[in-house]
């Protein structure tokens, strides 16, 4: 059924997508595959760091009433390797040899560096040193943390320093928020599969591969993936079949006009359609809608069209869901190679970018066709060329979305 649609702006669409209203889901899961994830809770020291008084250097540790009239003799009564303990106190002018990181004995009030301590020829029991210490040479119990002090605060994304100061109390679990599950449907009669033949009149699925890819990298779990041919009543059992298993649904494709884009129909009929037609090329029809709570988004069935809608639309909500920022960042660059093309909706061009010390230069990549899809793997880049009835000119500033992971 052709129904008229209203294009809205990209940054409508944006806008509209930022506001929705998304679950928040926790789960716990092991420290050991928490790495980049997002804590829901803060997480507090469950006893004091250090938790015993430990040896800043190797050397000797000596009694603070000892601590005087240098150079001078000790009675060596003992070794603490790292990892063990000492039993008992020091007595007077004894001292006992330790390593970095040992247990230091209660009453011990300083450790003497190794490099001020001398051996004492024919008594190995006993050392000399030489100069006493500025500093004590002892990290006492709780410096770093007392017991029940913040060690890392809830919405902070874990990484490999974050990991270690929970290993270091031996934090096995943490509680972080969930990753949105997500389903894939890629349409079209003309698609093979990786296994197929070649046949005249048909293509390999590339969308297919491409947002798994992307869908994961940004933090997505894929519950199902689906290739299927253009069949109305099969599209709509696999939607809604999806869409109730799912967080987000992504498809591409089944969104324009023709007989079979059921995905088109679907969001006129849904409970909160956002936009079903962008003012940008290419990727005007791509459409976000909310049904059942699962958002879904459709893009685009052309890969250079659905490889720049993922990025504007897609990327940013599956970081929501996690409670991350976007690593998509929008900028200000020079355009350092000549456009001509006039365009009546704004164009996004895949793009490359260098920096140097007058900013960033962008430069377009190749072709600005929604089908082409040669430019995929080198694009670092998107590059918004406003819409106009003149080529826009050399060296004019545009807005500018640099790629992560590229």
């Amino acid at each position: 059924m052709l129904t008229r649609r209203y294009p809205i702006s990209i940054d409508e669409a944006m806008d509209k997508l930022a506001t929705i209203q998304l679950p928040t889901k926790t789960e716990t899961i092991s420290v050991s595959e928490a790495n980049h994830r997002v804590l829901a809770q803060a997480v507090t020291a469950p006893y004091a760091y250090p938790h015993f008084r430990r040896s800043g250097y190797d050397g000797y540790a000596i009694r603070a009433e000892d601590d005087h009239d240098y150079p001078k003799v000790f009675k060596v009564v003992g070794n603490i390797p790292a990892g063990a303990t000492f039993d008992g106190p020091l007595g007077e002018n004894e001292t006992t040899r330790i390593m970095t990181g040992a247990f230091v004995p209660e009453n011990a009030g300083k450790v003497i560096m190794l490099e001020q301590t001398r051996e004492v020829d024919g008594h190995p029991d006993e050392v000399k040193m030489v100069v006493t210490e500025k500093h004590s040479n002892i990290t006492e119990i709780g410096t770093e943390f007392a017991e029940g002090d913040q060690l890392i605060a809830a919405d902070s994304e874990l990484n490999p320093g974050g990991l270690a100061i929970l290993s270091a109390f031996g934090i096995q679990e943490v509680t972080v928020y969930a990753r949105p599950r997500v389903a894939i449907i890629t349409t079209g009669t003309e698609l093979m599969k990786p296994d197929e033949p070649l046949q005249a009149g048909k293509i390999y699925n590339s969308n297919g591969p491409m947002i798994k890819s992307l869908v994961t990298e940004n933090g997505g779990v894929i519950t199902s993936y689906e290739q299927l041919i253009d069949d109305t009543a099969l599209l709509k059992q696999s939607l809604q079949t999806a869409i109730a298993n799912n967080d987000i649904v992504i498809t591409d494709g089944a969104v324009s006009v023709g007989d079979f884009d059921f995905v088109a129909d679907a969001a006129r009929n849904a409970d909160n359609l956002l936009f079903n037609k962008l003012k940008m090329r290419p990727g005007s029809v791509t459409t976000a809608f909310v049904q059942d709570s699962t958002l879904v988004m459709a893009l685009s069935g052309n890969p250079g069209a659905c490889f720049t809608g993922f990025y504007l639309y897609v990327e940013p909500i599956l970081r929501r869901f996690v409670h991350q920022n976007s690593r998509v960042m929008k900028t200000t660059a020079t355009l350092a190679a000549p456009y001509h093309k006039t365009n009546g909706f704004d164009r996004v061009l895949r793009s490359t970018f260098t920096m140097d010390l007058n900013g960033m230069k962008v430069y377009p990549n190749g072709s600005d066709q929604s089908g082409a899809l040669g430019n995929l793997q080198t694009t670092t880049c998107l590059v918004k060329i406003p819409h106009s009835t003149a080529p826009i000119a050399l060296n004019a500033e545009v807005t500018t979305w640099l790629l992560p992971f590229k």
